[in-house]
This record gives C-alpha cells, structure tokens and sequence, in this order.
C-alpha cells in the first residue's frame, strides 16, 4: 500500500516536471519543440517497452491457470455453471457499457494528437481496411506460437492457452497439479514484475507529459478533466445497472448487503487494490448469510473473472487513447476489441494497473499507438479507485446471488 502511495507521488512529481519542461520549450523555444519533443519521447518508449514484453506470458500463465482450475467446477456442478453465467454476463455488459459511452461522449475529442510513428500508422493503414473472414482467421489461430510469443499476437496466444488450459484440466490431478502449480508461480512472478515496471511509469509519465505540452501547450489538461468526469459518469451508470440487477434478485436486503460491505468498499476505494479487502468481504458475505462453501469458491473465481470495473475501463480507455489520436475505428473493429478484451483479461488479478498490459496489448492489436497509455497515466490512479471498488461490488453480488438462486442464503444472516 505504500509502496502504491510513493509510485503515485513520483507520478505526480513527474507529470508537474513534464509539464514544466514541456511548458517552458514551448514558450520559449519553440522552434526546438519537434525535436525535443521526439527525443524526451524515449523515456516514455522504454517503459512501454517494458510493459509489453511482459504481455505474452502473462496471458498465457494467467489464462491457463483460470482454466485449468476450473475443473474444481465439476465438483460444484450448478454453482460454477450459475457463476460463470454471471461472470461472462456482467463482464460482456462492463464492456459494452464502457464501449457505448466512451462513443456517446467522445472524451478524446477535445484535442487531437499527430500519430508521429510511421509503423503505427502503416498499421492503423491496414486494420481500417477491416478483417476479411480469411486474415480474421488467420489473426486467430497461430501457426506456431512462438512466432505469436514473439510478435504479441494475443488473440492466437488466447487460443492456445484455452486449449492448452482445457487439456490440462482433463488430464487428471496427477499429471496437471505440478504443471498449474509451475504456471501459477510464473504468473505470480510477472505480476511481480508488473510492480516493478511501474516504478519505470514516471519516467514514461515525464517523456509523454513534456512532449505533449511542448508541442500542444497546455490544451492536454482541459482533456484530462473531461476524461475523469466522462469516466465516472460511465462508472456510476454500471453501478445503476448492477445494484438494479441486485435488487431484482435480493429485493430489500440488497441495502443490507450495501450496509455490511461498505468498509470493504472504502478499503479498496484508497487502496486502488480489490484484493486487499478479500479476507474482509469474505467475512462480511457470511455474515450477510451467503453460505461459507459457495462465498470460499465463487469469490476468488471472481477475482479473476469478474472485475466488472476494470472491464469497463479497458473499453473506455482503449477507444479514448484511439480518439485522441483521430483514428475512426469501425462498429465490426469495435466490437472484435470488445471480444478480445473479454477474453485476454480473463485472470488478470486485481492488482493496481495490471489492467493497463491489457490495455497496451489491445491497443498494439488495433493500430492505436501504445505510447497514448502514458498520457492517462497521471490521472489513473483516480481511475483505478473507482473501479477497484466496482470490482468488489460487482463480485459481492455475484456471491450473494447464486446463493440465493443455490437457496444458500440465510435471512437471518443480518442478525449474526
């Protein structure tokens, strides 16, 4: 925790270094601006770098280990069915909302920012012309996954790792537990390794700030405040959406449930972490009256399933970075975003910003420059409150209603 704390105030002291520096080349040496702004760039260049050489191995261990595990839900039966149900569903309306209101409000299109890389743009030139069921299918699955290790095509990286991860959990406990078990140590350790790439994030944070400003003066900010305000107007309508879902399947005792976790939503509100608060929602679903054998199997599930915030920030965040820098991506490209989104953040742990890989990933995927990722970093912190604390409202619902669908919910839980 506060380790997070002192990457947010280097943030910070990069982004007002950023835009002192950028400020100050803008006023006073203009003519030095392009070249300046292209070379203080690099920092910004090495920290995504960074952060997409981690992307293959990260979907592929997290992916595989969600899906390998899951063979506990044959043990379960309807419970994992009813929970899987729930996951994908409210997951694909995260996504959908985030997707529609970052169209409605246009949150990027306030400035616009020259695509200066000729390969992003020789890119973006390709993928605007649309897939073609051929190249679509060609795009999917892999003639050989190291090639698609190398080249971070995570879509064909997705699709060996559900194959991979289901053949696993067919393969019998004998032969699969060593190998979930390697898989969910290297996991482990590169989301370890995402902690420490972040510490690289002020340097990328005073790279992008100070090229922006040199070259665009001071017009980026007026964007950043559009950008909170649109995003938490989107989160607080899937708030709407998912307490209306709650009070259809709890009916009163959805405001009890409100009152018994609000500390747990707090928690993760400062923290920016939802998987600080597990042991505390874990206690407080109980004495909600969820029973103690669905709370102990559906609630890590969701931890890695259901992060309905984090969900809806991928879309949100993914179209506004392609909207500042003017590219026009079609409803079918749209649309394909939002199905490899529901699929590569499948076992991404709510860990702060580890959602951003995905981000960089899918952004790389559609021709939209990844370096836009560092322009929204100095204000993700705010974001990433918010939407740690949806994620664990979203799986407290999740909990509480396939108890009540299971008839494990006790009434009485409330008088414990």
């Amino acid at each position: 925790m506060k380790g997070q704390n002192k990457l947010f105030i280097a943030i910070i002291i990069a982004l007002v270094l950023g835009v002192g520096i950028g400020g100050l080349v803008h006023v006073s040496y203009p003519e030095s601006a392009e070249s300046f702004s292209r070379n203080i760039k690099l920092l910004g260049t090495v920290f995504i770098r960074l952060v997409q050489m981690i992307i293959a191995p990260l979907v592929f261990t997290t992916l595989v280990v969600g899906i390998a595990k899951m063979s506990d839900i044959k043990m379960i039966g309807r419970v994992g069915t009813k929970a899987m149900l729930w996951f994908i569903s409210a997951s694909l309306i995260s996504l959908f909302i985030g997707l529609m209101l970052v169209n409605w409000l246009e949150p990027g299109h306030v400035t616009k920012l020259p695509i200066q890389d000729a390969a992003s743009a020789e890119e973006l030139l390709k993928t605007s012309k649309g897939f073609s069921l051929e190249d679509f299918v060609k795009h999917i699955i892999p003639k050989s996954i190291f090639e698609a290790f190398a080249t971070n095509e995570v879509l064909q990286i997705v699709v060996f790792s559900i194959m991979f991860g289901i053949a696993l959990a067919n393969m019998g406990e004998e032969y699969s537990q060593p190998v979930i078990k390697l898989f969910d140590i290297v996991a482990h350790g590169i989301l370890k390794m995402v902690g420490y790439i972040m510490w690289f994030a002020p340097l990328g944070v005073l790279g992008a700030i100070a090229a922006v400003v040199a070259t665009n003066g001071f017009e980026i900010f007026k964007v950043y405040a559009i950008y909170l305000r649109d995003f938490f107007f989107a989160l607080g309508i899937l708030w709407l959406v998912l307490l209306l879902v709650g009070y259809m399947i709890l009916g009163n005792r959805l405001f009890e449930l409100l009152r018994r976790i609000k500390e747990p939503l707090l928690i993760a509100f400062s923290t920016t972490s939802s998987e600080a608060v597990f042991p505390k929602l874990v206690e407080e679903l109980e004495r909600f009256g969820c029973n103690n054998r669905v709370v102990s199997f559906i609630l890590p599930l969701g931890y890695s399933f259901n992060l309905d915030g984090s969900m809806m920030y991928m879309t949100f965040a993914s179209i506004f970075i392609a909207q500042i820098y003017g590219i026009e991506m079609t409803l079918g490209q749209q649309i394909t975003m939002l199905l490899v989104l529901m699929l590569t953040s499948k076992g991404i742990a709510g860990v702060p910003r580890a959602s951003l890989v995905i981000i960089v990933a899918t952004c790389s995927m559609f021709g939209i420059p990844p370096e836009g990722i560092a322009l929204i970093l100095p204000i993700d912190h705010f974001c990433d409150m918010g939407r740690s604390m949806t994620n664990v409202l979203g799986n407290a619902l999740a909990t509480s209603a396939v108890s009540k669908w299971e008839g494990q919910l006790d009434n009485h839980g409330g008088n414990l």
